[in-house]
């Protein structure tokens, strides 16, 4: 497994996004297939490990604690706060008081004295990012922390958030399909030194080629239902695109799984893609694009064929727009 840097730590190249073992993806695997996929992933070379508060209303926290505190010392660990489940709803609150009480419960649940990097989840825009940030430089201070992260942040935002304590990585969707993070905020990233974290890299299945009919297959909690991109009309639109992804794989001799991943990786080396699966044969093919290499050549013409341009529908509905800060292109 290759290596990249967040700030001091040195982590795999493809980090584990674990949210999906506990939420929004439909009926969560068992805890057995969970502990399976999450030791699997930390036997392939995988050391960088992605949860939250909010996923599963802290049941992701729980099982990543218990099933990776003895490897304890092996890897790097990012939580987030600031978005947690409430009374069985989800809640925006970044309130210093609230930062630090969803900091405690993460030790807790994940059964450490110290979390790597933590995530102000989303900013609540209720609140100065200066105020929230300074509540995470607050428990750095006090051991807690090691690292500050931000989630769903504008290039300004991050700059602002940067004045107060450094932020040390950036974590935002980022895909083929997803490039509103090349409108600033990735430019930005690289002026501060801040490590950019793209979540969702496979464009929510999507680019594995292998999601041909959601209305089909998901399940009716599965967050994608909600997301225009996969409603039936763009979605049959953006099938339209795969034919062309599975003939650079072909070329390439890769998945398109791997295509998709290694596109990233060929962005810079201060991208560290997390993806997520509940199955641990698409763990495995997942980490087969760390052996896969393409030219510029390559790169250019996925470039060409899947961009903001060619790709139908906004990626959040207009409720879930307003909750976050990310740059979105002109219409």
């Amino acid at each position: 497994m290759q290596k990249r840097r967040i700030g001091s730590f040195e982590v795999s190249a493809l980090g584990l996004g674990c949210m999906n073992l506990s939420h929004a993806y439909g009926t969560p695997p068992t805890v057995e297939a969970a502990e399976q996929l999450l030791l699997r992933a930390l036997d392939s070379g995988i050391n960088f490990f992605d949860t939250a508060a909010l996923y599963g209303f802290g049941a992701n926290e729980t099982l990543v604690g218990r099933v990776l505190k003895p490897h304890r010392s092996e890897i790097v660990l990012a939580s987030k706060g600031g978005m947690t489940g409430i009374e069985g709803k989800r809640v925006i609150d970044g309130r210093p008081a609230s930062l630090k009480r969803d900091c405690e419960d993460s030790l807790r649940r994940l059964q450490t004295d110290v979390i790597d990097l933590y995530y102000l989840h989303r900013w609540d825009k209720q609140v100065p990012i200066e105020d929230s940030v300074g509540a995470l430089a607050d428990l750095v201070q006090e051991g807690k922390l090691k690292s500050i992260g931000l989630s769903e942040i504008s290039a300004l935002t991050l700059r602002r958030a940067h004045a107060v304590h450094p932020i040390t990585a950036l974590q935002t969707e980022y895909s083929l399909w997803t490039r509103n993070p090349e409108i600033a905020v990735l430019d930005a990233c690289r002026e501060l030194n801040v490590a950019f974290v793209a979540f969702s890299p496979l464009a929510r299945a999507f680019l594995t080629g292998k999601l041909l009919d959601p209305e089909a297959v998901l399940e009716a909690k599965d967050i994608r239902r909600q997301m225009p991109r996969f409603e039936p009309d763009n979605y049959a639109k953006n099938l339209e695109l795969l034919s062309g992804i599975h003939l650079i794989a072909g070329e390439a001799r890769c998945t398109p799984a791997q295509l998709a991943l290694v596109w990233l990786l060929a962005k810079g080396e201060d991208i560290i893609p997390i993806f997520g699966t509940k199955q641990v044969k698409h763990l495995d093919e997942n980490l087969g694009a760390a052996g896969v290499t393409l030219d510029k050549g390559i790169v250019k013409r996925l470039d060409a064929l899947i961009n903001q341009q060619t790709v139908t529908g906004p990626r959040y509905n207009a409720a879930t727009q307003q909750e976050i800060d990310t740059e979105v292109f002109d219409a």
